[in-house]
């Protein structure tokens, strides 16, 4: 039953919101001409970036608790994680916007990319020795500065509060693939490419991780649906 662990994982993480996407409020299932295209592009960026990883020994896959199915060197759990965690946390997104409308996340969105960028960068400089650490915060700084001067802080202090949500799910199941429940971790990173600071045995960058792959998503998501519903309305007024 151990190589069923990290599967184990991605259905729990997929099964509710895949269940509740066709649920009449929400309408999750009406979003995903937005949501895979998304989902498949920032996908390949993250992908890219574990493949590069895995290869020079920054982390690796425990075959203890994998199926055993591997292309590039990554198992086919961590393939299915880069579709399956994007789609649960945009489903998170979605619907904290429709039981909270007002947005009350938006007066923080500007100071959080204000401290948050220069944070980030300085960090990321400071710890050049440490590849996960370094890449992962001036990644996120870039994805993070890339949004704002494209979108402003127009869906910013929605990406806030889905943000802080879903850590809670987040740190739940990777606290599971880094060892917090089994004999050995899933995922082994290695200690010389990060700070070492774990919370529970989750390290810190992936909190930051977690950011640039959540806001990556909500970003083009919500490109794709503005363009859409921009030509609606053109086309309205033309009738």
């Amino acid at each position: 039953m151990e190589k069923y662990v990290y599967i184990g994982v991605i259905l729990f993480a997929l099964s509710y919101p895949l269940a509740q996407s066709f649920e009449r409020r929400i309408r999750y299932s009406t979003k995903w001409y937005a949501l895979f295209p998304a989902i498949l592009i920032t996908a390949f960026v993250f992908i890219v970036w574990d493949y590069w990883f895995t290869k020079i020994g920054v982390w690796e896959f425990n075959p203890r608790y994998v199926l055993g199915l591997f292309y590039l060197g990554l198992p086919l759990e961590e393939w299915l994680f880069f579709l399956v965690v994007p789609f649960a946390s945009v489903f998170i997104y979605e619907v904290l916007i429709y039981f909270f409308p007002k947005d009350y996340f938006l007066p923080f969105g500007k100071p959080f990319v204000y401290i948050l960028v220069p944070f980030l960068i300085g960090l990321g400089l400071l710890h050049l020795d440490k590849w996960y650490t370094s890449v992962n915060f001036l990644f996120g700084a870039a994805v993070l500065l890339i949004h704002f001067l494209v979108f402003n802080d127009r869906y910013l202090g929605r990406f806030l509060f889905a943000y802080l949500v879903h850590l809670i799910p987040f740190m739940l199941c990777n606290g599971v693939l880094t060892g917090g429940l089994t004999e050995e971790p899933v995922v082994i990173y290695n200690n010389s490419e990060n700070l070492g600071i774990r919370i529970w045995t989750v390290p810190i960058e992936d909190s930051i991780y977690s950011m640039s792959l959540l806001l990556m998503n909500i970003s083009i998501f919500e490109s794709i649906r503005s363009r859409r519903n921009n030509s609606s309305s053109k086309m309205f007024k033309k009738l």
